[in-house]
């Protein structure tokens, strides 16, 4: 299966219309800078490096019809589309990334004619997605040496293909351990809110031919005490300075888990996830979503009583001192996390 989730096409941003699936596989075409957001928003495109790259591309969509010739009124229409695309989610990190490169690129040209500079914002999102592709495969295969044939990984969420351009962070490890020909057992949990570790990680584990299984999230501590487990790897949508890492609800829990059953617990994620401005997990900001992501299933049938209270995290924070390592495009980043990561902040590569 070769797929691509967000991509350039035809002047419009494509991207698999993730709240489709895993029923049917469709990409829809978004021309607008509204239209995007709203995708982002409503989850029909998500993941971290996924978010990156359609930020970048967003910024394009939203300047590209500014009518003016002068760089103080383009950077003024600048600013106001960045703002605008980073209130659609607050914790992925590349989200925020993304426009960054957006408007770095944009700034860095500001002595050229508005058109030009027009076509270097949409050429860093191209590149954004270059780049993605490329240090997804780079994090598969320093991942990859951590699998053994026959090694049974427990994940959460979606960190593969769908969340990122076209390979997968978490679930890049497991597809380059089996093109070394590993064989590779996956838990896949089923996640909360939205399913999207049964909707997305598991349909395209199944559709790549590798051997998953689905799970409830609370199954986990059950195949842990049984021997089942040999590591997990999750992604992450911002890891602070010091290693702590926000990653979907419930990451927090398997870490724990993995502390008291000795299992390793890796994180997988690119260096443009990182935040080095942030000092801990406190300092990161978590996402609360729409209730009846919880109080129904995917909004069609009503699973709670009208009215009752609900709370609805879209992620937690993993503390750095229950993560094994690292797995990142730069190679796997090991304890003591503040020294290696801020050896990592300036372009070093790890240990």
């Amino acid at each position: 299966m070769n797929i691509r989730t967000i991509d350039w096409k035809n002047n419009s941003v494509r991207i698999i219309d993730q709240t489709r699936l895993p029923q049917k596989l469709v990409y829809i075409n978004i021309n607008k800078l509204e239209g995007l957001c709203r995708a982002i928003k409503i989850l029909q495109v998500r993941g971290a490096p996924a978010l990156g790259a359609a930020a970048a591309l967003g910024v394009y969509l939203g300047v590209r019809n500014y009518p003016g010739s002068d760089w103080p009124g383009f950077s003024r229409k600048l600013s106001a589309v960045a703002k605008h695309i980073a209130e659609s989610r607050p914790t992925a990190r590349n989200l925020f990334w993304g426009i960054e490169r957006a408007c770095l690129a944009a700034l860095r040209n500001n002595q050229l004619p508005v058109a030009k500079i027009k076509q270097i914002i949409l050429a860093e999102g191209k590149k954004i997605m270059q780049e993605d592709a490329s240090s997804c495969r780079r994090i598969g295969f320093y991942g990859a040496k951590l699998l053994k044939h026959n090694s049974r990984v427990l994940t959460i969420c979606n960190a593969g293909i769908l969340a990122t351009v076209d390979y997968g962070t978490a679930l890049g490890v497991i597809y380059s351990a089996c093109t070394q020909g590993k064989k590779i057992k996956v838990f896949s949990c089923e996640t909360r809110p939205l399913l999207q570790g049964s909707r997305l990680s598991t349909w395209e584990l199944y559709k790549k031919g590798v051997d998953v299984t689905m799970i409830a999230d609370n199954t986990a501590a059950s195949l842990m005490a049984e021997g089942k487990v040999d590591l997990v790897i999750t992604g992450a949508d911002r890891i602070a300075a010091n290693g702590d890492s926000a990653n979907k609800i419930g990451t927090s829990n398997l870490a724990i888990l993995c502390q008291y059953h000795k299992i390793p617990f890796y994180i997988a994620a690119p260096v443009s996830t990182f935040d080095f401005n942030i000092k801990s997990g406190k300092d990161i900001k978590i996402e609360m979503r729409n209730s009846r992501e919880i109080t129904s299933i995917l909004f069609k049938k009503e699973i709670s009583p009208s009215g009752a209270n609900v709370l609805n995290p879209a992620f937690d924070v993993t503390a750095s001192h229950l993560i094994s390592g690292i797995i990142t495009d730069k190679g796997i980043i090991r304890p003591p996390y503040i020294k290696n990561i801020n050896r990592i902040s300036k372009g070093n590569k790890c240990v």
